[in-house]
C-alpha cells in the first residue's frame, strides 16, 4: 500500500473506534440509569385463570330475531292490561309508548302479545310484529325502597294517558291499598336478604399506592372499571361478579405513585350472580392472593381480622341466604333476583 495513504487510513479506523467506544460507554450509562424492569410474579394456580371481558352488542330487535325476553311477573310488578280496539303493529306500540320508562325508582314495562300466540307468550314490543294484547306494568320494589302511593299514582296517570286512543274501555288498574301492601312486604324481604360482601385488605406494614395495587390485580385478572379507583372481576358471562374499591382521591392524585393506600376493599354483590357459580369462593381466593403478594392480611370493614374459620362461617351464612331466596323463587344471579336487588 501506498505509504502516503497507509498514514491517513489507519488514522480514520483508529478515529472510528474511538468513536464507537465512546457511544458504546454511553450507552452503558443509560442502562444503568433507568429502572430495572419489574419482574413477574408468580400468580397462585386458585385464581390464575383469566377471563376476559364478552360484551354483546347491543342492537335494535330485527321482525326475523327471537323475541326479546318478556319482564313482568305478578311476584315482582303491579300490572294491568289493556282491552285494545284493534290488533295493533309493534312499530305503533314502540311509537307511542310513555316517553319515560320509570316512575320514581321504579322501572315502568310494556308487554305486548303476539297476534295468534299462546296466553303466555308475552315479549318487549319490536317492529315488525303485530300484537293481539298489551300489558304494562310497575316494579313493587328495588334497593331505592318500595313502590309508594305518589309512584303508583304516577303509573296510573302515565299508562292511561297512553291507553287512551288505544283500548275500548279505561284499564282496569289493581287498588292502590293492595299493591302498596305488597310492596312494603316484598321490600322487607329484600332488605333481609339483601347481601353485598365486602373483604377489605389492609398493609401489614409498608403502604400501597394506586399503580401498585392495579398491577397486582391485572396479574389475577381484574380490568380497569369505568370509575377511578374502581377495578372488576369479570365473570363467564362477561358482568362484574367482583370490584376492587379503593381511595378515588388516591386514583386522582396528581403523583399516583406519591399516593398513600392503607386499604382496598374487594366486594361481591350476592343475589346479582348464580350460586352455581362460586362468586364466595372466588371471592375469597382473590383476597388471599391479593394479600400475599401485597404483605397485607384480611378483615372486615370494622377492622378485625378474618381467620380461615371466620371466612368459613360467611360461607355458611351465604349458603343459608341462597336456600331462601331459591325458596321464595328470586334465585342469586336470575332475572327476577337481578331486579330486585338493583
Amino acid at each position: 500500500m501506498n505509504q502516503d495513504l497507509a498514514l491517513p487510513l489507519a488514522l480514520a479506523l483508529l478515529g472510528a473506534a474511538v468513536l464507537l467506544g465512546v457511544w458504546a460507554y454511553h450507552q452503558w450509562r443509560i442502562r444503568r440509569l433507568l429502572p430495572p424492569a419489574p419482574r413477574p410474579e408468580p400468580v397462585p394456580a386458585v385464581v390464575a385463570e383469566r377471563v376476559e371481558p364478552h360484551l354483546e352488542p347491543s342492537t335494535p330487535a330485527a321482525a326475523d330475531e327471537p323475541a326479546p325476553r318478556r319482564v313482568l311477573t305478578p311476584d315482582l310488578d303491579a300490572i294491568v292490561e289493556l282491552a285494545l280496539e284493534r290488533v295493533v303493529s309493534g312499530e305503533a306500540v314502540l311509537a307511542s309508548g310513555p316517553a319515560t320508562r320509570h316512575v320514581g325508582t321504579k322501572p315502568l314495562t310494556i308487554e305486548a302479545l303476539p297476534e295468534g300466540a299462546p296466553p303466555d307468550a308475552w315479549e318487549l314490543p319490536r317492529a315488525g310484529q303485530r300484537y293481539a294484547r298489551l300489558r304494562a306494568g310497575v316494579q313493587l320494589a328495588n334497593r331505592a325502597g318500595a313502590l309508594n302511593e305518589i309512584e303508583y299514582s304516577e303509573f296510573v296517570h302515565k299508562v292511561g294517558q297512553w291507553a287512551e286512543h288505544l283500548v275500548t274501555a279505561p284499564p282496569d288498574f289493581p287498588d292502590m291499598l293492595g299493591v302498596v301492601q305488597r310492596a312494603r312486604e316484598l321490600d322487607q324481604f329484600a332488605a333481609e336478604h339483601d347481601a353485598q360482601l365486602a373483604l377489605t385488605l389492609r398493609a401489614r406494614r409498608t403502604a400501597w399506592n394506586p399503580g401498585y395495587v392495579t398491577q397486582h390485580a391485572l396479574r389475577l385478572g381484574f380490568v380497569p372499571g369505568t370509575l377511578p379507583g374502581r377495578m372488576v372481576w369479570p365473570g363467564h358471562d362477561g358482568t362484574p361478579w367482583i370490584v376492587l374499591q379503593f381511595e378515588t382521591q388516591a386514583a386522582l392524585a396528581d403523583d399516583p405513585a406519591l399516593a398513600v393506600l392503607r386499604e382496598v376493599r374487594l366486594v361481591l354483590d350476592a343475589p346479582q350472580i348464580p350460586q352455581e357459580a362460586q362468586p364466595y369462593d372466588r371471592l375469597r381466593a382473590l383476597a388471599t392472593a391479593l394479600a400475599q403478594a401485597m404483605d397485607g392480611w384480611i378483615g372486615d370493614d370494622q377492622g378485625n381480622p378474618l381467620d380461615e374459620r371466620a371466612l368459613d362461617t360467611i360461607g355458611t351464612e351465604l349458603q343459608t341466604l341462597y336456600d331462601r331466596l331459591h325458596a321464595r323463587g328470586l334465585a342469586a344471579g336470575s332475572p327476577q333476583a337481578k331486579r330486585l336487588f338493583s
